[in-house]
């Protein structure tokens, strides 16, 4: 399978799982699903944020990359998160609606990108002004690497506040192959 294959099944899993997500956050009241439990970013409704946020922050990014910006010229009209932990809907349905959004830009960006653009470097600055290169691939795989580390968090969060969302294991997603 090559990398580019990779990178699809993982933009897939990143819809799936966000789909399953909201469902299950959409079960919950909006006292729990505001209610500090202790993690990183708080509660359900500031860690699903912060994903918002961080995935905004590195599409702008990508999309200012040559071999990434024609699927994703219109994150460059979105406007720069203030901060890694802002608050950027306090609305559950809100921020679905735009979740869906930024997925579907996701999986464009994915399907338009070739094999030889992973290869090229993408030059960007932190969020404290540094600038760093480094390869797309590389850069593309902490995108999706991150995104599961968070959605782990609130899977912890939904099981502390006795809510189930089913399997996420992206082996689901992975085609049997004939033996």
């Amino acid at each position: 399978m090559s990398q580019l294959t990779q990178f699809g099944l993982l933009a897939d899993y990143n819809q799936w799982m966000n789909q399953k997500v909201y469902q299950a956050a959409a079960r919950l009241s909006e006292e729990a699903l505001k209610q500090d439990q202790g993690a990183f970013f708080g509660s359900v409704l500031g860690t699903l944020n912060h994903l918002v946020v961080a995935d905004t922050i590195w599409l702008k990014r990508f999309a200012l990359n040559a071999a990434c910006s024609r699927a994703l010229q219109p994150m460059l009209e979105q406007p720069d998160p203030t901060s890694l932990d802002q608050c950027l809907f306090q609305d559950l349905t809100c921020l679905a609606t735009h979740r869906q959004w930024l997925d579907k830009h996701i999986l464009c960006f994915i399907s338009e990108l070739q094999e030889s653009d992973l290869d090229t470097s993408l030059t960007y600055r932190n969020t404290k002004g540094i600038v760093f290169s480094k390869p797309l691939s590389s850069v593309l795989m902490h995108f999706f690497n991150h995104q599961t580390h968070h959605r782990g968090q609130v899977s912890t969060l939904f099981s502390q506040l006795g809510e189930d969302i089913g399997d996420t294991d992206l082996l689901l997603l992975i085609n049997n192959v004939d033996i």
